[in-house]
């Protein structure tokens, strides 16, 4: 409840978990059929990164005033979608943009102010409903939805020292109940450790068709610090496995610093 993305729009984890998210929908809609996007943990859809939090803490000058700098052509869907959109759009915003007529946007958000203010920026959007829950309960809640076809962004703030652990049991939980949703999941990388002790849960509960796109600035060593941070895919979509390492690359050139690496691997096969 704590926990206030405006401080961190813009900056380097959110430029590429957005810009990998942008990539994951468009792969899922070149199916006609409809589809449901379900963001747990949405925040408030759009921020002004010249005032209030953000300009507080200028982390999106390290991140999308870099990338829109640069214009690079493998992130130019990504900084478009932003141009069009004016004020920095989170995931609710992305996807909203880019409902096509029988798609559906579920967007939750837990703390009361900022649930406010996405009803708010939303009330009036067709195909977009907003909801003041806990993100993971919303995955029981809403899943399997209607149209058998899902993109579920898992966004968690990562502010409690159990968030992994949660995360991997509410996420097995989810897979129980929906099998062939795509599941988008953001986590932090500050060293190793913490992130293959979450895919060894993920692996040894027979989850399978998993992988793990990660953005390092630095190499993983300071626990202290966020080094990199990570999208993991359960099912992705065909195709995302092809045009997400332009993406990654792109990034770690712009804001990648001494011993920056980027790419995709494999979790566990199918």
């Amino acid at each position: 409840m704590n926990y206030r993305h405006a401080f961190h729009a813009g900056n380097f984890a959110d430029c590429m978990k957005h810009a990998l998210f942008i990539q994951l929908l468009r792969a899922l809609q070149r199916k006609p059929k409809p589809l449901l996007v379900l963001d747990t943990h949405a925040g408030i859809g759009r921020y002004d990164l010249s005032t209030g939090p953000a300009e507080k803490t200028g982390e999106w000058r390290a991140g999308i005033g870099k990338i829109l700098a640069a214009q690079n052509p493998a992130l130019a869907d990504y900084t478009a979608l932003i141009a069009q959109l004016g004020l920095y759009p989170g995931s609710p915003a992305i996807a909203a943009a880019l409902l096509r007529p029988a798609d559906r946007l579920i967007a939750c958000e837990l703390h009361p102010e900022d649930a406010a203010t996405l009803r708010r920026t939303f009330h009036a959007t067709p195909g977009v409903a907003v909801h003041e829950r806990d993100g993971y309960e919303a995955l029981r809640a809403f899943l399997p939805p209607p149209e058998k076809r899902a993109l579920i962004l898992i966004d968690p703030p990562f502010e409690r020292p159990d968030e992994f652990s949660t995360l991997a049991n509410h996420l097995i939980a989810a897979h129980a109940k929906f099998k062939t949703g795509v599941y988008a999941v953001w986590y932090p990388i500050k060293h190793r450790a913490p992130v293959r002790a979450f895919f060894a849960t993920l692996q040894h509960a027979g989850l399978r068709d998993i992988i793990a796109a990660e953005l390092l600035l630095r190499p993983a060593q300071d626990p202290a610090r966020l080094n990199g941070c990570g999208l993991l895919v359960i099912n992705p979509p065909y195709g995302f496995a092809q045009t997400a390492p332009p993406v990654l690359d792109a990034l770690k050139t712009i804001l990648g610093e001494s011993g920056c690496a980027s790419g995709i691997e494999s979790v566990c096969d199918e």
